[in-house]
C-alpha cells in the first residue's frame, strides 16, 4: 500500500550552510542573509531549484552561506552566467547577488541587458556606496567629495542612480530596501512572485570603509522624514504627523515635498502611488533624500514576456519546420561567378 507523505515546511535554519560567514561585525549583509534565509520556507519553491549566483565583492559570498546550489562567478559576469542557467533550465529559481561596484562598474554591461532583456530571476543589489572588499575605494554610487584611497581629495563623480538606471534600462521590477529593514521579507517575496527580472537595491552598511553613510535618511531621528513608504494605490504621505505630502508640480512636471494644510494643500493634491506607472517610477527612484525623502517598497511592477519564454517558443518553431537544404539555399537568388 503506498501511502502519500507530506514533506515537513522548510525553516530558514535549513537554508544556512555549515561554512563560517565571514564579513565583517556589524555589517549589513548579516541582516540581508537572514532576511533571505527567512524568506525561502514562504515560497513554494523545491529546495533543490534553488540556485544562488553572485560576482565578486563583499555580499559576493552569498552561495557559501546559503545551503542551495550557487555559483560564485568573476567580477561583473553574475548576470551573464545566470541567464545561461535559466535558459538552460528554466525551472531553476535563480537569485543573483551583487554591489554597486561588481554590478554597475565591471559589470554595468552585462547589468543593463539582464534588465532589458527581462529574465526571470531576483537580483539583490546590496548597495554599501563603496569597494569594501577591495578596501574602500569609491564605487559608482559614492557620493561626490568622498574621501577614499582611490579619491583622497574627494570624488568628482556624479553618483549612479541604481533604480533609475534599472527603470532607463527597461526593466519591469523595481524596489528599495535597506539592511535591517523588518518588512524586508515581505518585498523579497513581491519580487520572486514578480516573472521577470527584479531589482531589489539594499541599502547596506559598510561599517568599515562607509559607516553611517546612509543614517541621514536611515537614523531614527529622521527616519520618518526622510523615508517614504510606498503603496500601490495610496497616496505618498510621510513624516512623523503623517501629514507631509509628494505632489507634482505640473508647470516643471518634477516632484515636490508638500504640508498638507499649508497653502491651500489637501490630501486631493498628494500623488497616489501606481506601481504600472513607468515615468512616475523614475521621478520616485530619483528621490535622494534631499529635498525629497527616499522611496521605499515596491516602487515600479509591470509584468512583460520573459526572455527564457521568447528563446523556448523560437526552439519549439525550430523544431516544427523542415530542415533546410544546402542545395536548394545555394540554388537560390543570384550568385556570382568568376
Amino acid at each position: 500500500m503506498n501511502i502519500a507523505v507530506t514533506p515537513d515546511k522548510l525553516k530558514p535554519a535549513d537554508f544556512a550552510s555549515d561554512q563560517e560567514v565571514r564579513w565583517c561585525p556589524g555589517c549589513g549583509d548579516y541582516a540581508i542573509l537572514k532576511a533571505v534565509q527567512r524568506t525561502l520556507p514562504d515560497i513554494d519553491t523545491p529546495k533543490e531549484n534553488y540556485v544562488f549566483v553572485s560576482g565578486i565583492g563583499c555580499s559576493s559570498r552569498f552561495p557559501y552561506y546559503m545551503s542551495t546550489y550557487g555559483f560564485h562567478t568573476i567580477h561583473g559576469r553574475a548576470p551573464a552566467v545566470a541567464t545561461g542557467m535559466k535558459i538552460a533550465n528554466p525551472e531553476l529559481d535563480i537569485w543573483m547577488v551583487t554591489g554597486d561596484g561588481d554590478g554597475f562598474s565591471i559589470g554595468g554591461n552585462h547589468m543593463l541587458h539582464v534588465l532589458r532583456r527581462n529574465v526571470d530571476l531576483q537580483i539583490l543589489l546590496c548597495n554599501n556606496e563603496i569597494y569594501g572588499l577591495t578596501k574602500g575605494q569609491y564605487s559608482p554610487t559614492s557620493g561626490v567629495g568622498l574621501r577614499t584611497p582611490s579619491s583622497p581629495d574627494g570624488s568628482v563623480d556624479t553618483p549612479l542612480k541604481p533604480l533609475v538606471f534599472t527603470l532607463g534600462a527597461g526593466a519591469r521590477f523595481a524596489a528599495r530596501a535597506y539592511d535591517t529593514q523588518k518588512t524586508l521579507p515581505e518585498i523579497l517575496k513581491r519580487a520572486h512572485a514578480h516573472k521577470g527580472t527584479s531589482m531589489i537595491e539594499i541599502l547596506q552598511n559598510c561599517i568599515v570603509y562607509n559607516d553611517a553613510v546612509f543614517d541621514n535618511v536611515l537614523a531614527r531621528d529622521v527616519a520618518s522624514e526622510k523615508q517614504l513608504h510606498v503603496e500601490h494605490g495610496k497616496p505618498m504621505i510621510f513624516g512623523a504627523e503623517k501629514n507631509k505630502g509628494v505632489r507634482l508640480n505640473t508647470s516643471t512636471l518634477s516632484l515636490e515635498a508638500v504640508t498638507i494644510g499649508e497653502n491651500g494643500v489637501t490630501e486631493a493634491d498628494i500623488l497616489v502611488h501606481d506601481e504600472k506607472n513607468r515615468s512616475l517610477a523614475t521621478l520616485i527612484a530619483a528621490m535622494d533624500g534631499n529635498e525629497l525623502p527616499v522611496a521605499f517598497g515596491i516602487i515600479y511592477c509591470d509584468p512583460a514576456p520573459t526572455y527564457e519564454d521568447g528563446i523556448t517558443e523560437k526552439l519549439e518553431q525550430a523544431k516544427e519546420e523542415t530542415a533546410p537544404s544546402m542545395d536548394a539555399l545555394l540554388r537560390q537568388g543570384h550568385t556570382w561567378q568568376a
